[in-house]
């Protein structure tokens, strides 16, 4: 009975292996340690933010905002390497190429938007001081 027990627990763990979740390297599970690590990267990066604009660190606001936007850039890599397990080998590489493709997206989203915001005072239509025949 014992036998057919083992042959059945085998069974599971390799039905698991057949869906394609096998371990390829010790890093795509992450541990303890790595989620302590993530979650204190993250605290960093939210409390530096807070004490630049509390402290009024930089006499320029367009200054205080570019280091606001590098730390948010920073912090989001880190909750993609230590939370969400991304990296350059997981799914293949497959998630890799889906965020490049969506960064591209948004880029060209935002630039476009940004484009459209900034020139629309300059290429509005005067308001007419007399009224159109």
């Amino acid at each position: 009975m014992s036998a057919a027990h083992d042959n059945s627990s085998h069974g599971a763990h390799d039905a698991h292996d057949a869906h394609g979740h096998h371990d390829e390297t010790a890093a795509s599970h992450s541990t303890f340690k790595g989620y302590a690590t993530g979650f204190i990267l993250s605290v960093i990066l939210t409390a530096i933010p807070f004490w630049v604009v509390m402290g009024k660190m930089f006499d320029s606001s367009s200054t205080t905002g570019f280091v606001i936007l590098a730390l948010g850039a920073v912090q989001i890599v880190v909750h993609m390497i230590y939370f969400l397990h991304m990296d350059t080998k997981s799914e293949g590489g497959w998630n890799m190429l889906a965020l490049i493709f969506t960064m591209v997206l948004v880029v060209i989203t935002l630039s476009g938007s940004l484009w459209v915001m900034f020139h629309l005072n300059a290429n509005m239509m005067p308001t007419a001081i007399h009224p159109m025949p």
